[in-house]
């Protein structure tokens, strides 16, 4: 009759592995919603699709946004709504903001800024690339003037399909790459 009395009923562990597995839930929950939280009120996930922005980042990238309060400043890597279904956003780097005057010299590659020439260590290649834009330009109110810095192979600013970007397009910074892994870390 004792050995009845210690061995477990298969109705009494039933009820106990129910309990834990609701805990375990409950745990998963408690900490993927604050994370969720988080990522939702202070960031955004981003994918990069094609070549424009190498050698700074890859296609396939996936990236986190600062979008709370954020300004765009140059230099630095924003995404930018495209306002279409068929296209993907677009990453740019931040060239010009508003009243910048922005030249570039065609013949040398070199990209101006209120009349100096740009400190560009992130390019893959000086700016040769001429669009459909006539330079120099200066960047109006409420807009900024952005460039791929794969700059011989980046559709920006110099075409006027993308123009000046109105900030309100500006879905947020990119702040750090996430995935791959092995590529994992800030953005500058």
């Amino acid at each position: 009759m004792d050995m009845e009395q210690t061995q477990p009923q298969p109705q009494e562990r039933r009820p106990d592995s129910l309990k834990e597995a609701f805990e375990w839930i409950e745990s998963f929950i408690g900490v993927l919603a604050p994370l969720l939280l988080v990522m939702a009120l202070l960031g955004r996930p981003a994918t990069v699709f094609g070549i424009s922005m190498m050698p700074t980042l890859q296609e396939g990238d996936r990236l986190l946004l600062q979008q709370i309060a954020y300004e765009p400043q140059l230099g630095d890597v924003v995404v930018i709504d495209r306002n279409t279904q068929e296209e993907s956003n677009l990453i740019k780097r931040v060239i010009g903001c508003a009243g910048d005057v922005i030249d570039i010299d065609f013949q040398q590659g070199v990209v101006y800024r209120n009349g100096e020439a740009l400190d560009e260590p992130y390019i893959n290649e000086p700016t040769f690339l001429q669009m459909d834009v006539e330079f120099p330009v200066t960047v109006p109110e409420g807009c900024i003037f952005v460039m791929g810095d794969n700059r011989n192979h980046s559709d920006d600013s110099r075409d006027s399909e993308i123009g000046m970007v109105d900030t309100r397009r500006v879905m947020g910074k990119a702040l750090f790459r996430f995935f791959p892994l092995d590529r994992i870390g800030g953005i500058s």
